[in-house]
């Protein structure tokens, strides 16, 4: 079995290295800028990026999700730190929160992502392309605010993002404007069949030659025409240790203190906050990564948990910040063309390697080249081809789906995809409603079937249909494709059946015995 997996693994390395290093270069300065954001140390942005790649890749069902810090928790982690008053306070919450998401796996709590409609999940997904739209524009334009929160669709609103989108007008650099433009056009080529076609070019990602046309550009500008070259604040800002030995005196490890937090109640609030959200948004990536994934692999979504706590249980032992899965960079892998967990690994390993040894050349990366990397991801995401298809299939599918998108654009991540799971479960009930119960009626014979399952919501179609049933009329009660009848469809047509003879109606129910009993009749059958 071993080496059956490693054989499966080797034989997508060509496709899952390249992809790991598109994921890690946009994974690296978000991971710093959540950390600057939630005011926690930003080597801890690092610690929970190392402990997604390495650990969770590994753990989860998923070959294709990539955990690390998610910006949907920055406000949470920010308000936690004040109000347990230490850093290290957080680290132990976190903790405790893993141990809370370990319970939720093996109580199988997972299996809520399963109630969400397809059109829900991808109404989100072109929701989050629209956010990284609007979001990535004004850094490929050059302007430099908030990069921390491009990731965040749970916080911020479509209001912030579109001020922030026309403030950027005000704060064009040329030089970002250029290297972004070029790179999105790289992208774009990168994708036509003509290139994929070439043998030297077909292998080589197109993300990475956006990056590398960008590290070209700034060295060159900096060296031949200073004014167009990109400021500092708009590169990659990794840490730079004098040596790799440095690299483990930013971990922050459990002393005598860290346990007395222990006694803080506040700690436990904060604990289960982080765990309840931070299953909730695995929960959701987990279902659109799943979606995406061009293979229609499936994973368990009780062992993500599992995966997940562990994870929250690690980062919080070593100093970092809680992690969940994240979408953005789940879908930047697919899109990158990752197959397997070995891209999402292999990020964690790049992240590695880029603190230890390639810190100062890492700082050349342009920002506007991750801007462009993230735009190509979001049009993809929300292709307007995706707005048709949907629309194609009819309002019960394109009314939850547009809402969804509308709801999350308008408010945030969690409480959209609450609006639209409501849209969804009514959509599903009124289909349900009236395909549940059909009455089919040829001259005085009438037919009554119970397509499925019956339930108490179509109670009202029942009473509804057999007040059509004109007298002297011959009916049929056919049951046989339903397994299952509720208590209350039983006792409306109970009352139907004692009534029927008062308009001289006969009556003959199939396979009724057996799917609920009645008072003590078994088959029956009535005739005037």
């Amino acid at each position: 079995m071993i080496h059956k997996h490693a054989r499966y693994y080797l034989q997508h390395l060509k496709d899952d290295i390249p992809a790991g290093i598109v994921v890690f270069l946009v994974a690296l300065p978000l991971c710093l800028g959540i950390a600057m954001a939630s005011g926690a140390p930003l080597f801890s942005g690092l610690i929970a990026g190392l402990v997604g790649g390495l650990v969770v890749s590994w753990l989860s069902g998923s070959q294709l999700c990539v955990s690390g810090p998610a910006a949907g928790l920055t406000v949470i982690v920010l308000t936690a730190i004040e109000t347990l008053g230490s850093f290290q306070a957080l680290l132990v919450a976190g903790m405790l929160a893993g141990i809370i998401q370990l319970a939720l796996g093996y109580l199988r709590a997972g299996i809520i992502g399963a109630f969400f409609p397809v059109a829900v999940i991808e109404g989100m997904l072109a929701a989050i392309g629209l956010i990284l739209i609007i979001k990535q524009l004004p850094h490929a334009m050059g302007y430099h605010n908030s990069y921390e929160g491009d990731e965040s669709y749970m916080n911020e609103t479509a209001q912030s993002s579109m001020q922030e989108f026309v403030s950027a007008f005000d704060g064009v650099t040329p030089g970002a404007a250029v290297i972004s433009s070029v790179a999105l056009l790289l992208l774009i080529l990168w994708n036509m069949p003509t290139i994929k076609r070439l043998p030297v070019l077909k292998n080589i990602p197109g993300a990475l030659v956006a990056v590398a046309w960008g590290v070209g550009y700034q060295l060159l500008g900096l060296h031949f025409a200073p004014e167009w070259a990109v400021p500092t604040e708009q590169l990659v800002n990794l840490p730079v240790s004098a040596k790799p030995s440095d690299f483990l005196s930013h971990f922050t490890l459990p002393d005598a203190g860290y346990w007395a937090h222990l006694a803080n109640p506040k700690v436990y609030v904060t604990a289960v906050t982080i765990a309840i959200i931070a299953s909730l948004e695995t929960l959701l990536s987990l279902e659109a990564t799943d979606k995406l994934d061009p293979l229609k692999r499936l994973a368990p979504t009780n062992r993500e948990l599992k995966a997940q706590g562990v994870g929250n249980l690690l980062s919080g032992f070593l100093g970092g910040l809680p992690i969940t899965a994240v979408i953005v960079r789940s879908a930047t892998n697919i899109n990158s063309g990752g197959k397997t967990r070995i891209a999402s690994f292999s990020h964690g390993v790049f992240l590695l390697l880029s603190i230890l040894f390639l810190a100062r050349y890492l700082n050349f990366i342009p920002l506007a080249c991750l801007a462009a990397i993230l735009l190509h991801t979001g049009y993809k995401l929300a292709n307007p081809e995706i707005f048709k298809h949907f629309y194609q299939k009819g309002m019960n599918q394109f009314l939850p789906f547009i809402i969804t998108v509308a709801a999350i654009l308008c408010t945030d991540l969690l409480m959209g995809m609450a609006i639209g799971l409501v849209i969804g479960v009514f959509f599903v009930i009124k289909t349900d409603y009236h395909s549940a119960i059909t009455l089919i009626q040829e001259g005085n014979k009438i037919t009554l079937v119970l397509n499925k399952d019956v339930s108490f919501i179509n109670k009202a179609l029942l009473r509804k249909l057999i007040l059509r049933i004109p007298e002297n009329s011959n009916v049929t009660i056919d049951a046989s494709k339903a397994r299952f009848i509720d208590h209350d469809i039983m006792e409306t047509l109970e009352e139907f059946l004692t009534t029927a003879p008062d308009d001289n109606i006969s009556v003959e129910a199939i396979d009724l015995y057996g799917k609920e009993k009645m008072r003590d009749y078994q088959t029956i059958v009535i005739k005037n």
